[in-house]
C-alpha cells in the first residue's frame, strides 16, 4: 500500500523532481527537431512545415500522450517503471519475453550515450549566433567539459540532482511557452496544422516526405525515460506535469513554424529556428538557459541507465557491479561503474561526430526498438491481465504500425551515423545475453544434493575434536533454491577440500523476486542448534546486504528460543558471549575437465573474462571482509568422459 501511495501522490516535491529528471531530452527536442526536418542545406517549404508540424503534434499525443502517459504507466511494479520492470511482471507466462526486454533495455542504454551529447551540442552550438567566429574545436571542448562536470555530480543522487535542476526546467519550459506564444500571435493560423490531413499529405502525397519520419521521431525520443523513471517521481507527479510540458513544447514547435514559414524558400543554412524566436536581447540569457537545459537532459537518460542496470542485474542480465544509494529514498541510486562507461562512450560520440548535425543521424534509431519492445511486453501485460482481445489487437496494430513506420524511416539513417548507436546496442544485448545464457547453463549443470544425507556426517565433525574449530558459526551462500538441498560444491567444501568444524551450519540462499522491494526471510530448522537453512526473498531493487540481515534474523531466532549462538568455549560460554560467525562464499572458476559443446564453451569462456572486471561475490553479498573466506572451486560443468591413457611398462 505504501508503494501504491507513493505513485499515486500529487507532491510539490515530486512535480519539482519530474521537471528536474524526466523531462529533459524530450524537453530540450525543439532544439533540434524541426531543423532535422528541414535540413541545413535544404530550401523552406511551408508544406513541409505545416506536415511536419502535424506529425509532431499527432506523435506527441499518440506515442507520447496515449501510450506512455495513459497507457503504459499504469504498468507499475510496486511504484517501478521501465522496460525490465515490465518484464518482471510478465516473464514467468513465456521465456521468449527474455528477447524483448534484452533488446528494449540494450537500445535504451545504448540510447543514453547518444542523448546527452547531441544536446548539449545542439545548445552550445547556439554561441555561433553571437559569435560566429567560434571554431568547431572550441565548441567540442565546452561540450566535453559540461558532460564531465555533469557525470561527475551523479555520485550525490537524483533527489539532490533532481531539486537542483528542477527549478531550472521550469524557467526552461516557461521560456518555450512564451517564446511560442509571441510567435504563434504573428499567425494563429498556424494551429491549421493540427489537422491530421497535413500529416497525410506530407507522408504520403509528397516526393520522399516519409522519410522525414526518421526526424519527426526525434520530438518524442525522451518519452521512454517517462516510463523508466516512474520509481523516482511517481505516476500521478509525471501525468500532472506532462499537461504543462506538452502544451509548452507544443507553442514552441508552432511558433517556430510560423518563423519558418515567413522565410519559406530560403535556404535554413547555420540558422537554427529555435534561437530565431528570440529577440537579439535575449538571445546570450536564451542560449545560457538552453544549455543548462540540455545538461539536464542528459540527466534522464543517465539516472535511467542506472535503474536499468539495477534491475538487470537482479534479473540475470548484467555482470554483478557496485551499486551504492546515495539517499534512502526508494529508487535513488548511482553505478559508478556505468557512470564511467557513459562519460566515455559521451565523450567518444562528441570526438566523433563534432556537430549536433551529424549526430542527428546516429539518434533515434536505438530508441525506435526500445519503443517497439515495450510496445510487445505492454501488450502480453494486457493479456496476463485478461483484458479484451480486441483492444490488445487494437494497441498492437496501432502501435506496431506507428513505430514501425518510425523504425523504417530511421533505417535511413544507418549509413549516415545510425550504425554508432546498433553497435553500442549490440554490444550490450551481447553482454545480457552471454549473462543470461551462463546463468542458465550453470542452473541446468548444477549439481544439488539434499542436506539430511548429510546430516549425520555433519553432527559428527561438529563434535570431531581431533579437527581444529573452523568457526562457531560457519555461514555458507547457497544457490540451491530448495529448503532441503545444497550445491554438492559445499560438501565438497567442508568434507574434502579443507575439513571445516564448526557448531551450527547455516546455508543461506538469496531469491530475487519479480516484486521489486519484497524483504522477507524463511528459515528451514534441519537440526536444532546444528544446521539451520534461511532463504531471503528480496527483490529486484533491494541491496543485498547479508551480513545486516542475517543478524537481524539470528535476533529474532535467539528472541523465540529457536537457536542458541553463545559461544561454545567455556569460557566464553560463562560470559555469555556470542560465538564467531564466518562467512564461506565459492568462488568458480571454468576447470579445464570440461568437455562442452563449442557454442557453450564460447559463453562460458566469455563469462569469466567479463566475471574478472565485476564486484566480488563476498562485497555484492555485503558481508564484511574480515570474516569472509573466499574459495574457489572448479566449475567442473561436464567432465570429459572415454580418456584413452593407455599404462606401459615401467
Amino acid at each position: 500500500m505504501e508503494d501504491k501511495k507513493h505513485v499515486d501522490t500529487v507532491t510539490a516535491a515530486g512535480l519539482l523532481v519530474a521537471f528536474g529528471i524526466i523531462y529533459g531530452d524530450i524537453g530540450t527536442s525543439p532544439l533540434y527537431t524541426l531543423r532535422a526536418i528541414v535540413g541545413p542545406q535544404g530550401v523552406i517549404n511551408a508544406d513541409v512545415v505545416r506536415g511536419a508540424l502535424s506529425c509532431i503534434f499527432w506523435t506527441l499525443t499518440l506515442l507520447t500522450t496515449v501510450k506512455y502517459v495513459i497507457l503504459i504507466l499504469r504498468a507499475d511494479n510496486r511504484g517501478e517503471g521501465g522496460i525490465f520492470a515490465l518484464y518482471a511482471l510478465v516473464r514467468r507466462h513465456g521465456r521468449w519475453l527474455t528477447i524483448p526486454a534484452i533488446i528494449g533495455g540494450a537500445a535504451l542504454l545504448a540510447d543514453g550515450i547518444i542523448t546527452p551529447p547531441i544536446s548539449v551540442t545542439s545548445a552550445v552550438e547556439g554561441i555561433r549566433q553571437l559569435y560566429p567566429a567560434i571554431t568547431e574545436t572550441q565548441i567540442v571542448t565546452i561540450v566535453i567539459a559540461i558532460l564531465t562536470v555533469l557525470f561527475l555530480i551523479q555520485a550525490f543522487g537524483t533527489s539532490v540532482v533532481g531539486t537542483a535542476f528542477g527549478p531550472v526546467m521550469l524557467v526552461w519550459f516557461s521560456m518555450l511557452g512564451i517564446l511560442g506564444i509571441m510567435s504563434v500571435a504573428q499567425d494563429p493560423t498556424i494551429f491549421t496544422a493540427l489537422n491530421p490531413y497535413y500529416a497525410y499529405e506530407l507522408l504520403v502525397v509528397y516526393p520522399g516526405g516519409f522519410w522525414l519520419l526518421g526526424s519527426v521521431f526525434l520530438c518524442t525520443t525522451g518519452a521512454e525515460a517517462l516510463y523508466s523513471d516512474m520509481g523516482h517521481c511517481g505516476r500521478k507527479n509525471i501525468r500532472m506535469s506532462w499537461t504543462l510540458v506538452k502544451t509548452c513544447l507544443l507553442l514552441n514547435y508552432f511558433g517556430q513554424g510560423v518563423w519558418l514559414i515567413k522565410h519559406a524558400g530560403e535556404n535554413l543554412n547555420d540558422r537554427i529556428p529555435f534561437y530565431q524566436l528570440m529577440p537579439p536581447a535575449f538571445l546570450t540569457i536564451g542560449i545560457i538557459v538552453s544549455t543548462a537545459a540540455t545538461v539536464i537532459a542528459s540527466q534522464a537518460l543517465i539516472s535511467g541507465s542506472f535503474t536499468l542496470i539495477s534491475e538487470a542485474i537482479r534479473l540475470n542480465f548484467w555482470p554483478k557491479v557496485r551499486l551504492r544509494y546515495p539517499s534512502a529514498l526508494k529508487g535513488q541510486l548511482y553505478v559508478p561503474s556505468i557512470n564511467l562507461l557513459l562519460w566515455m562512450g559521451c565523450v567518444g560520440i562528441v570526438l566523433y561526430f563534432r556537430e549536433s548535425s551529424n549526430m542527428e543521424a546516429a539518434y533515434g534509431l536505438a530508441i525506435t526498438l526500445t519503443m517497439l519492445m515495450t510496445t510487445v511486453l505492454f501488450a502480453y501485460y494486457l493479456y496476463i491481465k485478461k483484458y479484451q482481445a480486441w483492444g490488445i489487437v487494437l494497441f498492437l496494430t496501432v502501435y506496431l504500425s506507428i513505430e514501425g513506420s518510425f523504425l523504417i524511416a530511421n533505417l535511413v539513417k544507418f549509413s549516415h551515423g545510425g550504425y554508432v548507436s546498433l553497435l553500442i546496442g549490440a554490444a550490450i544485448a551481447g553482454v545480457m545475453y552471454i549473462w543470461l545464457q551462463a546463468f542458465q547453463i550453470k542452473l541446468r549443470l548444477a549439481e544439488y544434493v539434499r542436506i539430511d544425507h548429510y546430516l549425520q556426517s555433519l553432527k559428527e565433525l561438529s563434535r570431531d575434536i581431533t579437527i581444529p574449530k573452523y568457526a562457531t558459526h560457519l555461514v555458507f551462500m547457497s544457490n540451491a533454491a530448495r529448503q532441503s538441498e545444497i550445491e554438492s560444491k559445499v560438501i565438497y567444501s567442508i568434507f574434502q577440500k579443507r575439513p571445516k568444524r564448526a557448531d551450527i551450519y547455516w546455508f543461506v540462499h538469496v531469491d530475487t523476486t519479480d516484486d521489486p522491494y519484497t524483504m522477507e526471510y524463511k528459515v528451514n530448522t534441519i537440526a536444532p542448534d546444528d544446521v539451520y537453512k534461511i532463504t531471503f526473498r528480496l527483490g529486484f531493487r533491494v541491496e543485498h546486504r547479508i551480513n545486516l540481515f542475517l543478524r537481524k534474523v539470528i535476533e529474532d531466532m535467539v528472541r523465540n528460543k529457536e537457536v542458541d549462538v553463545t559461544s561454545r568455549y567455556e569460557s566464553l560460554n560463562r560470559q555469555n558471549v556470542i560465538g564467531d560467525f564466518r562467512f564461506v562464499v565459492l568462488e568458480k572458476f571454468l576447470s579445464f575437465e570440461n568437455d562442452l559443446p563449442a557454442f557453450e564453451r564460447i559463453i562460458m569462456n566469455a563469462y569469466f573474462s567479463v566475471k574478472g572486471f565485476t564486484t566480488p561475490e563476498d562485497r555484492w553479498f555485503g558481508l564484511d571482509s574480515s570474516s569472509v573466506k573466499v574459495e574457489k572451486v572448479p566449475l567442473i560443468i561436464r567432465p570429459v568422459e572415454n580418456i584413452s591413457l593407455k599404462r606401459i611398462p615401467s
